[in-house]
């Protein structure tokens, strides 16, 4: 249930962040209103969750994102990870999984 609601947020964050930048490339006050609203629920929804160690749920958070970030970058915008960006990646990843088994 916290991953889905991880995901869920990542997918938030990150499409509020492009829509903000897609609105200021095109100065469109809509776009920019939709990713402001997405972000807002993005906090919402990251914190709903039954963890109430903050550092932890961020901890875990922040590997989620990377991964549905660059998922979405590669669907939404065609791009390609570069080798150093893949290998840190990898290790933000691992760090996610460290701390989501070290607090069990």
């Amino acid at each position: 249930m916290l991953g889905l609601l991880l995901v869920m947020a990542a997918g938030l964050e990150v499409g509020g962040d492009a829509a903000i930048r897609h609105g200021l490339a095109r100065a469109s006050w809509p776009w920019m209103a939709l990713g402001v609203s997405s972000l807002g629920f993005y906090g919402f929804l990251v914190n709903a969750g039954p963890t109430a160690d903050f550092g932890r749920l961020m901890g875990v958070y922040i590997a989620v994102f990377f991964v549905v970030s660059q998922l979405i970058n590669a669907a939404a915008f065609g791009g390609r990870p570069s080798s150093s960006l893949l290998v840190g990646g990898v290790l933000i990843a691992v760090g996610g999984v460290v701390i989501q088994l070290g607090g069990r």
